[in-house]
């Protein structure tokens, strides 16, 4: 065994005992488990309801660990941009204009019906997200799989024509963009970033509760539904259009 080789296995072996180390530390520290109350949850509820944000979990990721959900939005769009550089075309590439495929009238008809509701129950996920179970996050991947039932229904070649990939990405990063613009008008204002501030809270109960939590997760809505659409446009470029030249 090389010298270099046993000198990094040293460095896991003592990275790796103090990552257990804090984490056993951690868990001793943690309240007890099985009982009727919960610190941490007791006092995100409360502030939930001092916000006036009827769904918890959106107060937790969109007001009180606002930040974090930041973090979650970035390595989404980081993810996304690793894979369009990754699967681009490359020189040795060319696009290939294939066939459309025969589909099943049923479900031709299956797809083209559901396509719609899905698109709006997406959608409704999203601008709910401060009143009932969703958000940004679980809206936008069924929004963005809702368009892509026309590849099912009908070819390829019918959803590049309702899926302009140009504005995608500009609305990826747009959304990105508008988040962190919401976190330093908070600054601006002379509070804290991302701090639920800005905006009177509304109504209890209501689309217009919440403070800024219906807007941050309208962002997050924006940015998921437009990074799985351009994800899953490189991924199916490369497997319907893109072929490698040949070697003759």
């Amino acid at each position: 065994m090389s010298r270099r080789l046993r000198l990094r296995l040293w460095l896991l072996a003592v990275g790796g005992a103090g990552l257990a180390a804090l984490l056993a530390a951690a868990c001793l520290d943690l309240p007890g488990f099985g009982g009727r109350s919960h610190p941490y949850g007791t006092r995100a509820v409360h502030a939930s309801l001092t916000r006036h944000t009827a769904n918890t979990i959106a107060s937790v990721n969109f007001d009180q660990r606002a930040y974090d959900t930041l973090g979650e939005m970035n390595i989404l769009f980081a993810a996304v941009l690793g894979c369009v550089v990754l699967l681009r075309q490359a020189r040795d590439e060319h696009r290939a204009r294939p066939e459309p495929a025969r589909v099943a009238l049923p479900v031709r008809r299956y797809a083209l019906l559901v396509m719609p509701v899905a698109l709006v129950c997406g959608l409704y996920v999203i601008a709910h997200g401060q009143l009932s179970p969703g958000g940004g996050f679980q809206g936008g991947v069924v929004a963005a799989t809702a368009l892509h039932l026309l590849y099912l229904g009908a070819d390829y070649h019918a959803l590049e024509r309702v899926r302009p990939l140009g504005v995608f990405e500009a609305t990826d990063a747009c959304a990105v963009s508008a988040y962190l613009v919401l976190g330093l008008a908070g600054v601006l204002a002379g509070t804290a970033f991302l701090a639920n501030t800005l905006l009177p809270y509304g109504t209890f109960n209501t689309l217009s509760s919440g403070g800024t939590v219906p807007l941050l997760n309208a962002a997050v809505g924006m940015e998921v539904a437009s990074a799985v659409v351009v994800l899953l446009a490189n991924f199916l470029d490369q497997a319907v259009e893109i072929e490698e030249e040949s070697a003759g």
